[in-house]
This record gives C-alpha cells, structure tokens and sequence, in this order.
C-alpha cells in the first residue's frame, strides 16, 4: 500500500508540473498574441474584453487529436448520421420552418434536404451547437503547435467580428474547436458568408433565419449545382491503378472524365445516365486510416458537389454522410 502510494503521489505531483508548466507557457502565449492583435487592428478594449476570461482547456487538445473521422469506419460513420431518427426530426423541423426553408431554397437556389441534412449533421437540428467556450477553444489550438497558424488566424477573424459589432462575446459558446451556431460556422465563414437575413442589424446563427440563410448563402458561393449528383457507390476492378485512390480529404488527386473510370468498375451501369464528360475522382475513405481496411472496399465515385462538401469540412466520411442524408430526406419529403 506504501509503494501504490507512493506512486500516486509521484503521478500527481507530475500532473500538477506539467500543468503549472503548461499554464505558463499559455499566459506567455496570450501576452505575445495580444501584441498580434492589436497590430492586427484589434481595439485594446475588445481585446481585454474578450480574452481576459480565456483559459488553455486540455480537452481541446484531446478532441483534436482523436476525431471520429480518424478512426470510424466508413459504415459506422455513415449510419450513426443519418439514421432513420435523424431523417424524422428534419422533417419535423421543415414543418416547423416551412415558410423559411422554402423561401431561403429559392433565394439562393440550394435544396432544402441539403440545408436540412448538413443542419441534421452538425447540430442535431440545433438541440447540440456545443458548451465549448470558443474563444478558449481557439486560443488553445493557436497555441498548440499543430495548427496554429490556422487558428491564430481565425481567432484574430472572430475579435474583429466582435470589434465592429457583428458578435456578442457573451454567445460565443460552440464546439471544441471554434465552429458556432446551427451550422457550425468557423469565424473566417462568418465573416466571408454569414448574413442578416431577418434585417435585426445582427447576425445570430443560433436563430434559424440568420443561420439557415447564411448555410445556403455559403454552398451557393461555393458552387454547388443542385443538378449534379454527389456521389455513388462503386465496385473496383482489381486492375484499377492505385495512383487514383483517393484516401485523404485534403485534397482529391488524379481526376479524370467518368467515361474514362467505367473500364474500372463492375457495376458501372448505375453511371449510365450521367455525363460521361463529368470530371471525377475516385475515394477509398477507410484505407490508410481504418486498421486492417481493405483496400478497395468500400469505394466512390465522387463528383464536383462532393467536393463543395469537402469545403464545408474536410472529412471523406463526413461529405458521404451529408449527401446521404440529404437523399435519405429527400425520399421522405
């Protein structure tokens, strides 16, 4: 009993050192990031405002490092999302906001089961936008060192959306790693997409109107054709040149016409119908990432809406999912 206490008295005191350490390093951090700020034009009254309260929050490291998307399988992923519970409160939530979703579809020419779907996916329909304090979340991940300039960026982006007045501070409240609102805006979307579509002369994207417009205002700026399909499901030939297998989201490599995959896949009469010109790429989400995946198994042919959806978030799995959400509803409205 003297040893085991020993020992969790040394695992403790080793816990609290490397905190106290890790604390100290972050206030360091915040003095030099207020610095970057203000010559960023970050007034220094926003500044003490906003970041007096923000705290280094360990969590956020571990969310980062151990995303769904990193470790589900493509099945898995896929069913906990669109499930048929899932499909049942979009369309309680159309009925409910009929009038809106159906104004905002055809204002900014985006389906109401894609909006319906990607809401479904990221919030649940709003009932989870996430406790995270955001700004403690953003400051955490630009001082950590794996992404740091991206979020320093985007936390400089949300200061100045709350120095000219377009965010309260006081509703910055979202997931871990900064994303806010029904949709799960990052600040830089905001800044580029969200509006005022109720004319309150705020942009609230915990309100449905601001926050369902500002969805479809964002896909309509970034493309999406609502007459070109997402993706479908193939079966590869073994002889398929592995330089043509997709397998990460960053970006989609060696695309080619459609016409000239089909020599590839065995069950390429389900592509008899689209345009042979299309330009597309082949994904294989679960290899190099799943243990023991296979590699040709399971396998997309995924089109140019696939990749608006990678834009929203860059996840194989999470672009599938939406998409098929999105039919899931549509066969049920």
């Amino acid at each position: 009993m003297r040893l085991i206490s020993i020992i969790l008295i040394f695992i403790f005191f080793s816990i609290s050192k490397n905190y106290a350490s890790e604390n100290l390093e972050f206030a360091k951090w915040k003095n030099n990031f207020k610095k970057i700020a203000l010559a960023n034009n970050i007034s220094e009254k926003t500044f003490e405002l906003t970041m007096k309260n923000v705290i280094f929050l360990p969590k956020v490291i571990e969310y980062d490092r151990f995303q769904p998307e990193f470790y589900e399988d493509t099945k898995t992923y896929i069913s906990k999302r669109t499930s048929l519970k899932k499909v049942k409160k979009g369309l309680n939530f159309y009925k409910k906001n009929k009038k809106l979703i159906n104004t905002v579809e055809k204002k900014y020419n985006i389906e109401k089961e894609l909006l319906l779907a990607l809401m479904g996916i990221e919030t649940n329909y709003g009932t989870y936008v996430g406790k995270m304090d955001i700004l403690s979340s953003l400051a955490t991940l630009s001082f950590d060192k794996r992404r740091s300039e991206f979020f320093t960026n985007e936390l400089l982006i949300l200061l100045r959306l709350v120095d000219t007045n377009q965010i309260d501070y006081k509703t910055l409240y979202g997931s871990w790693a900064g994303a806010f609102g029904f949709f799960q805006f990052m600040p830089s979307t905001i800044k580029n997409h969200a509006i005022d579509f109720n004319k309150d002369n705020y942009i609230d994207l915990k309100n449905a109107e601001d926050a369902y417009a500002s969805a479809a205002n964002y896909l309509n700026n970034m493309g999406w054709d609502k007459n070109d399909p997402c993706f479908y499901r193939v079966n590869l030939k073994k002889n398929v040149p592995k330089k043509y297998l997709n397998v990460s989201a960053k970006k989609l490599k060696n695309k080619k016409k459609l016409k000239f995959f089909t020599k590839y896949i065995d069950n390429n009469e389900i592509l008899n119908s689209l345009d042979e010109n299309l330009n597309v790429a082949i994904i294989t989400p679960d290899k190099d990432i799943i243990p023991n995946a296979e590699t040709l198994n399971p396998a997309f042919i995924v089109f140019d809406n696939y990749e608006i959806i990678l834009k929203w978030n860059r996840s194989l799995r999470f672009a599938l999912a939406v998409c098929t959400l999105k039919d899931r509803i549509h066969n049920d409205l």
